[in-house]
């Protein structure tokens, strides 16, 4: 895996701020997902953090989203939607992410959902395979479970919805897409979307203070491998934690 700096492009537009709770607001920015909406959440994101209001918990940023949480015994949501407008004037990124490139085999018996996603979009599977070689996604948000980093961008070609039942388990490491997202599995599991390859990259890390190898606003693009090669990488005693 190689990593290589990012720069972040920053923007202005002011968001629509909605109240959640008593603890908390949610910032929207927009309903469709993009590069430039993902850019003014993470502006935000980071102009909050270098200028917090008092009360201010947490910044969770998500793919159209930014929800801010606050102690309701110290401030309130006018307040906290004032620091928000303030801050979107001052967000600017310019180095908010690392480019990865991640290591991925699509041999059939790490790809058991590559044919039929191939069928589904009316391709072969080695032109399903070229189109996700060839898409740069975009670390957008964690979610369901610790280690789920959602990205998108994947290829319009290969879009397709999720299956509305989930099947057979698979490992760990898997690539899964559905619609324009894509994920590496960090745990062994059951799921409607297209399991159409396999890392032996893990999300997980040994780092206590960098406990996932993705941040929200990294970008990563895929490398193609063969079996052999994933099952030595999967051999080696650090497999889980790479």
């Amino acid at each position: 895996m190689t990593m290589t700096p990012v720069t972040m492009t920053p923007v202005t537009m002011t968001p629509v701020v909605v109240p959640v709770a008593d603890h908390g607001v949610l910032v929207v920015f927009d309903d469709q997902i993009s590069d430039e909406t993902h850019a003014r959440i993470l502006a935000l994101d980071a102009a909050l953090a270098r200028n917090p209001p008092a009360g201010l918990t947490e910044i969770v940023p998500a793919m159209t989203t930014l929800l801010v949480t606050f102690d309701p015994l110290v401030t309130d949501h006018t307040a906290i939607t004032a620091a928000v407008h303030d801050n979107v004037t001052a967000a600017n990124v310019t180095s908010r992410g690392v480019a990865h490139v991640i290591d991925v085999c699509y041999d059939n018996e790490h790809a058991p959902d590559l044919q039929a996603l191939a069928t589904r979009a009316g391709i072969d599977a080695e032109t399903a395979i070229a189109a996700h070689l060839a898409g740069t996604y975009t670390v957008g948000m964690y979610g369901f479970a610790p280690g789920f980093a959602y990205m998108y961008g994947t290829p319009a070609l290969i879009q397709q919805p999720r299956n509305p039942t989930p099947g057979p388990l698979v490992p760990a490491g898997s690539v899964i897409i559905a619609g324009q997202q894509c994920l590496i599995i960090p745990i062994a599991m059951s799921t409607g979307w297209f399991a159409i390859g396999r890392s032996a990259a893990s999300v997980f890390t040994a780092d206590h203070d960098k406990p996932f190898l993705f941040d929200v606003g990294d970008t990563v693009t895929f490398r193609r491998i063969d079996a052999n090669d994933l099952d030595s990488r999967l051999a080696e005693p650090d497999a889980g934690t790479r």
